[in-house]
């Protein structure tokens, strides 16, 4: 019987739709930066915001842990309003496979130096920055195998933009240290879980071959 739902050489129903760039999945944009991006649709390019928003960020990063009160804690709204309208752009330009390094050197950064700033632990840290680089590597990783993360991933893991915020909030109201524990067991729970269920599922049947099957 003919899937009712697709037709040979159709994708598969069940597969993460395909992004239209690597490059923009690589930037692993929160529901903030994405909505952003909706308000220029696609027409801002990515790049020049990004690198601005890198040298503001770095600024506030160092008035704040040198320790001017409270500036260090508007770089994700500052990295947010640079950044993120550029998410809907096809990142097509020459340069613009940087936008993505960039972002994780402004969130890797940020949550470190606040970290550092408030006297966490060294280990709570780099638990915290392992569940990122483990998502991150796990991102890139499937886009060169062709296997793409489901869209709603980039929602339940905040993104970059969402997981700055979130750490902005956490030094803003405290207590920092169960903040990091916090975020750090979500993100390692979330990202670990997807991608050992992602992994370890049969590949996809294609409908062409199982209507092929039905017709022998």
């Amino acid at each position: 019987m003919r899937n009712p739902r697709g037709r040979p050489g159709s994708r598969p129903v069940h597969m993460a739709p395909v992004p239209r760039s690597a490059v923009v999945a690589q930037r692993d944009d929160g529901p903030l930066s994405r909505a952003m991006g909706l308000l220029v649709a696609g027409q801002l390019p990515p790049l020049p915001p990004v690198l601005a928003g890198t040298f503001v960020t770095g600024v506030l990063l160092l008035l704040g842990v040198a320790g001017t009160d409270g500036l260090a804690v508007f770089a994700p709204a500052v990295t947010l309003l640079l950044a993120g309208p550029g998410s809907t752009h096809p990142h097509d330009g020459r340069f613009d496979w940087l936008v993505p390094p960039i972002l994780r050197l402004i969130e890797y950064t940020f949550v470190a130096a606040v970290g550092f700033a408030h006297g966490l632990h060294p280990l709570l840290i780099m638990v915290l920055l392992g569940a990122l680089a483990f998502h991150h590597y796990d991102l890139v990783y499937r886009l060169r195998q062709r296997v793409h993360a489901p869209s709603w991933l980039a929602t339940l893991g905040l993104g970059w933009d969402g997981r700055m915020m979130v750490v902005s909030l956490v030094a803003l109201m405290g207590p920092l240290t169960a903040g990091y524990a916090l975020l750090a067991l979500y993100l390692w729970g979330l990202f670990g879980w997807e991608s050992l269920t992602r992994w370890l599922a049969p590949p996809p049947v294609r409908l062409e071959t199982a209507d092929a099957g039905t017709r022998d």
